[in-house]
């Protein structure tokens, strides 16, 4: 998926070996972003004009497949980077990764309330995570470049990102159930209703319409803007939780891009039973308060990458186990019903 060609080595300056004997290290270049943002583009294109240009409803098959190809996109994207950078870049995009799409879990069950309470029908609801992923791109691709810059200038702020995710950890872990996502309530939702005239019904696939000559938003719009909102609140957590495994620019924004590509098909896959994983919000919960910890005690007491990607995989599949395991006799919530 990925072309070689942009990972070409650049002659023999600034070239070395690598301890496992792969290829010289490539600096990453701005071709490298142009090319891997174009991709992205090229194949967000392609879903939308070739395998969804009609709205339709995910079947399961399909959502698994998809849900495959991501993952196998990554891990080539992952291998690209172990040959071309080294097993420490590779180690932290994989990491990066993980915590990213582990964290991405836990926004699934939220869209599944936001369509819910819109009554958005699951024929449109694709359609909806599209642009609202294409919009949390933009989005996180902001937070990161920000966030990179401020690290580089002020170091203490990396103490305040550990701070925050050690106290997100924990909150999360004493009140795993949080209240009820509640989109009247949402600031960003009463203004948009203030602004602009809203229809009482969909109109098909569109997010606005004309009527008696003026412009109008539909439900669905209004749905789109609530996932955005949710996603901006998400990427606060978890975009400080990778600057706890690096710094670096591109491999915390491709990995979170991998992320948020596989997190539609994601949906389609676990909407109905992510509720039954009753201790994966716990897991969430100790893996954000043990990248905080790691951020604060890093400069005195460095974590290894291997070891912080031993220890997610680690809590997130036994929060897994433990679920199925000791599954409650009822969900704690009742899955989303399909519109």
């Amino acid at each position: 998926m990925f072309p070689f060609a942009f990972f070409r080595a650049r002659g023999a300056k600034g070239a070395h070996s690598t301890q496992n004997g792969m290829m010289g290290l490539v600096e990453i270049q701005w071709y490298h972003w142009v090319g891997f943002i174009l991709l992205v583009l090229l194949f967000l294109a392609a879903d939308l004009g070739l395998f969804h240009r009609e709205a339709r409803e995910v079947p399961l098959k399909e959502a698994i497949l998809w849900t495959g190809f991501f993952v196998i996109c990554a891990l080539g994207f992952a291998t690209l980077l172990l040959f071309f950078r080294g097993h420490q870049d590779a180690l932290e995009f994989v990491t990066g990764y993980l915590i990213e799409l582990s964290l991405s879990m836990d926004n699934v069950f939220v869209i599944a309330v936001i369509f819910q309470f819109f009554g958005v029908p699951r024929y449109l609801q694709h359609r909806v995570l599209f642009w609202g992923i294409l919009g949390a791109l933009v989005m996180r691709g902001l937070m990161i470049w920000a966030g990179t810059q401020l690290i580089a200038r002020y170091h203490w702020i990396f103490y305040i990102f550990g701070v925050f995710l050690v106290f997100t950890g924990i909150r999360m872990f004493l009140k795993p159930e949080e209240d009820e996502v509640d989109p009247e309530q949402n600031i960003v939702i009463r203004m948009v209703r203030r602004i602009f005239p809203v229809t009482a019904r969909f109109y098909g696939q569109s997010f606005v319409i004309r009527k008696r000559g003026r412009y109008m938003l539909t439900p669905l719009a209004l749905a789109l803007v609530m996932v955005e909102t949710t996603d901006l609140i998400f990427a606060m957590d978890s975009i400080p939780a990778i600057f706890a495994i690096t710094t670096k620019d591109f491999i915390v924004f491709t990995s979170n891009v991998f992320a948020i590509l596989g997190l539609r098909s994601l949906y389609f896959l676990l909407a109905g039973a992510v509720t039954y994983f009753y201790y994966l919000k716990y897991g969430l919960a100790i893996v954000l308060s043990y990248v905080g910890v790691k951020m604060l005690i890093q400069d005195w007491v460095p974590i290894p990458t291997l070891v912080s990607l031993g220890v997610v995989l680690g809590i997130i599949g036994g929060a897994v186990f433990l679920s199925i395991l000791l599954k409650p006799s009822s969900p704690t919530k009742e899955p989303p019903a399909s519109s």
